[in-house]
Formats: structure tokens, sequence, C-alpha cells
């Protein structure tokens, strides 16, 4: 199972996924400042840190840089988010999650249609 990670270590995810899954910490950081963060040097360093303690990141060293790389797709953290989010609300159960989004209207009909034509392409494969 993937750990799930605070709010700031995802947004650090975010910019190395964004950037084919390796990043220095100056792209990290330009990729913080165009997301409007302000975030101090150390602050930056201790996120990675906890990033690649949970091992969702691994640390090259070329030369004096570190060269952070992603040892978990973003496919593959948003599957194992959503899979614990249904355990957690609803106890496993997919219809529940997906019924709500229809009756609060979280769903858009052109959602629902590109939902339903997913379904049936795979279930005719």
């Amino acid at each position: 199972m993937i750990q799930q990670v605070s709010d700031s270590e995802l947004e650090l995810m975010k910019i190395i996924w964004a950037n084919g899954g390796k990043a220095l910490y100056a792209q990290i950081s330009d990729g913080l400042t165009n997301n409007g963060y302000t975030w101090q040097k150390n602050t930056i360093i201790t996120l990675l840190s906890r990033l690649v303690d949970k091992g969702l990141l691994k640390v090259n060293k070329i030369g004096r840089r570190n060269e952070y790389s992603a040892v978990v797709s973003e496919q593959d953290y948003q599957a194992s988010q959503t899979q614990n989010f249904l355990k957690k609300l609803y106890e496993g159960d997919a219809k529940g999650l997906v019924s709500t989004l229809i009756q609060r209207e979280l769903l858009s009909e052109q959602d629902y249609e590109d939902l339903r034509r997913y379904w049936e392409r795979g279930k005719m494969e």
C-alpha cells in the first residue's frame, strides 16, 4: 500500500510528476513559485526528505545537486488513495460513491456520458 501524503507533500509530487517524474530542487522551487507558493528552502527540503522516507521519492546525486525521482506514478498514487477513500467513507462500496456523485450533482451530464462510453468500451474488449 502507498502511504498517504500531506497536501504540501502532494504539491511537490505533482510538480515532479509534471516534470516527467524527475526534478532538481531548482525545478521544484520554480514550480512552487509558479503555483503561488512562497515556501522557504528548509521547508521544501524537509518535505522532500519526508517523501523519500515514505518511499515515494528517491534521490540521485548529480554532482553537488540532488535529483528527486518519483518511485510511484501519479496514476498509482491516485488509484491507491481512491481505494483508501472508498474503504474509509463507503466501506468499499463504489456504487455508494457514484450514487453520491449523481445525487449531489457532482457529475455533469458530459461526465456521465463519458463514463458510460468508457464502461461500454471496457465491456466490449
